[in-house]
């Protein structure tokens, strides 16, 4: 009775191990004798050797990986503490398994990539221009890096970003008063130009008024020409029409024009007591 309870146990453990599930979420590599044989990416019930085969499993789901901080030099020969974080996948677990062994392994790996990507490209820039500009082509820049590497052991790169860009306590008064004298000296340059500018504007537009005014004392000169020849013909037509009329106008017009309170004595031989009596 006891070799029969116990050989059926040992079926059910065979029966037990010959199946295994797979999850829509994973993939299911399975070793023989240690050698990986084949990968199952398809979710349900399948089948291996019970005792010969075993089974390991890698998900596909999206991981999230942050690093420590790590101090970097820039190109200008400042310290910089970086931390960032990448957003990464299984691409090919089988490689994954021959090359690192699980996603610990991977994530280690991960983070060397990284960091050798960061150490080359902040060391093509400033620290203030990590700090202000170019932070996000930098690790775009780092991503293809790390992406080209991580393929090598089965790993695909989504995405990688700087979660924080800190300096260095000893360094921090120093890059900060360097800062302040860079702004300082970038705001004394704009008002120089600014002033320069507002220079070229106030001179051309006086020069532009001069031309106006010049113009506009042309024109009047020239309205002025065109209506003082205009009355000389207008008089000479009066003139020629009735002469004597023209005389007394024009002497009357004389004495009316004139302001000042006076007193005119006319003698019986004037031209202007003839004008009067012939008007008469």
């Amino acid at each position: 009775m006891k070799k029969i309870i116990a050989a059926s146990a040992v079926i059910l453990i065979a029966v037990f191990m010959l199946f295994y599930t797979v999850d829509n979420t994973e993939t299911v590599i399975i070793t023989r004798l240690g050698k990986p044989v084949r990968v199952v990416g398809e979710a349900g019930l399948h089948l291996m050797i019970p005792f010969v085969e075993s089974k390991s499993a890698v998900t596909k789901r999206l991981m999230y990986y942050t690093s420590k901080p790590s101090q970097v030099i820039t190109k200008d020969k400042k310290s910089i503490l970086i931390d960032n974080y990448c957003v990464w996948r299984v691409k090919d677990p089988l490689k994954l398994r021959l090359a690192v062994v699980n996603e610990r392994g991977a994530t280690q790996r991960i983070d060397d990539v990284i960091y050798a990507g960061l150490r080359v490209e902040l060391a093509k820039h400033d620290l203030i221009e990590i700090i202000n500009e170019s932070r996000r082509k930098i690790m775009d820049a780092v991503t293809v890096i790390a992406k080209e590497k991580a393929e090598e052991f089965g790993v695909e790169i989504v995405d990688i970003r700087i979660r924080k860009a800190d300096l260095p306590k000893e360094n921090e008064k120093n890059i900060f008063a360097r800062m302040i004298t860079e702004r300082e000296r970038i705001a004394k340059q704009y008002r120089s130009e600014g002033q320069e500018e507002a220079q070229k504007i106030h001179a051309k537009t006086d020069m532009d008024a001069a031309v106006i005014v010049a113009e506009a004392e042309k024109n009047a000169q020239i309205i002025k020409g065109e209506a003082d020849a205009k009355a000389i013909q207008i008089y000479a037509a009066a003139f020629n029409a009735d002469p004597a009329f023209y005389e007394y106008n024009t002497l009357i017009n004389f004495y009316k024009d004139n302001k000042k309170p006076m007193k005119i004595v006319i003698g019986t031989d004037s031209r202007f007591f003839k004008l009067i009596k012939d008007s008469r």
